[in-house]
């Protein structure tokens, strides 16, 4: 309950020092990444190198509640679903030395990457032209801010609970000059929520890994259903899409499931992930906290719908398992594609164009 507390205190405090530091208007910090394809790459990158997509879309609450603008959050919220996938690439990699074990392992862990792909590749286009998560989401949180049957604004006992964390938060750093109050206090909200994240996790694995273990046994191989639902409520209890699928590759591969039996898990875990920003929205209270629910619920509907569209699709469906088994056979004949593969996915390719936007 500590860990929960100290991370909402921590998500409120990025969206306060936003506002320290902009003023009345934070829109213009994020000037720079107006595209929305570098806004994708940036939510790759930082998820990647944070390994934590619970973490990133955490963060990106408390941007939205500064006044990141919801054009550019949504691209950032998909690109964390691409970073998060790195983990269990990596796990995989502990099969090397064993050829077959290696190949199953490998293609386990990349249909997670291939399906989160293939998402962004099928609804950023569809969002940038019709904006339908941003829509959907933006009549669910209305309603429930300002609908008369839940209205959250005028029961704000998380604003209550957080305030005596959110003073300590603001005095930590009210002493430093102008500004550099409030990126301090940005610093210290990001740092927070690592330390949170990384400890709940692990509170978290230590108590409930041998449970989690046997619901996966037993809710696995019952068909794409029961695989969904076990893998959203496995990471929903250890609040980790990355601890999830990385807890699978092992198990696939040594054979005990197969590769569409984990990618059916992988899906679940996509979904069980958006819960932490879901938690962390409640933490933002004033005029941008519909905004900081409507970028968490587009969060959860991204991954609802991409189920809905690629599993939901039959001549869709197995797309991602021949992308990984194809990865899986070059990974196989030559580690050299391994190492391109991570890099240039995860690294130099999103950097590329970062980097090609700068100069242009």
């Amino acid at each position: 309950m500590v860990l929960i507390y100290l991370l909402l205190a921590a998500v409120g405090a990025i969206g306060d020092g936003f506002k320290a530091v902009a003023g009345d208007d934070a829109r213009d910090l994020f000037a720079f990444a107006s595209n929305p394809l570098i806004a994708l790459v940036v939510g790759l990158v930082a998820t990647a190198l944070m390994q934590s997509s619970s973490t990133a879309t955490s963060v990106i609450v408390g941007l939205v509640a500064g006044g990141l603008p919801m054009s550019i959050a949504i691209p950032m919220a998909m690109g964390a679903n691409i970073g998060t996938s790195l983990t269990s690439t990596l796990v995989s990699l502990g099969h090397v030395r064993q050829v077959t074990e290696f190949r199953k392992a490998f293609a386990a862990a990349t249909v997670h990457d291939c399906f989160n792909l293939m998402a962004v590749a099928v609804l950023l286009p569809l969002e940038l032209l019709f904006h339908p998560l941003e829509r959907i989401s933006a009549v669910i949180s209305q309603q429930i801010y300002s609908g008369s049957s839940i209205n959250l604004s005028e029961v704000n006992f998380i604003s209550v609970l957080l305030s005596p964390a959110s003073d300590l938060l603001k005095l930590s750093t009210s002493w430093l000059p102008g500004s550099f109050s409030g990126v301090a206090l940005i610093v210290v909200g990001i740092a927070l929520i690592l330390f949170v994240v990384s400890n709940i996790g692990k509170l978290l694995r230590s108590l409930l890994v041998g449970r989690a273990k046997q619901i996966m046994h037993a809710a696995i191989g019952r068909g794409p259903l029961a695989g969904i639902a076990s893998g959203t409520l496995m990471t929903v209890l250890v609040q980790s899409s990355s601890t999830t699928t990385a807890l699978i590759v092992p198990l696939a591969g040594s054979g005990l499931f197969s590769l569409r039996q984990i990618y059916a898990f992988t899906l679940g875990a996509n979904v069980g992930t958006t819960v932490t920003a879901l938690l962390a929205a409640t933490a933002i209270s004033g005029p941008t906290a519909a905004l900081a629910l409507q970028i968490a619920l587009v969060h959860l509907l991204f991954n609802l719908l991409a189920i809905a569209v690629i599993f939901g699709l039959p001549f869709l469906r197995s797309v991602p398992v021949y992308m990984a088994e194809f990865l899986a056979l070059l990974a196989e004949r030559n580690k050299l594609y391994v190492a391109g593969y991570i890099l240039g996915v995860f690294f130099v390719v999103p950097l590329s164009f970062i980097g090609i936007d700068q100069v242009l």
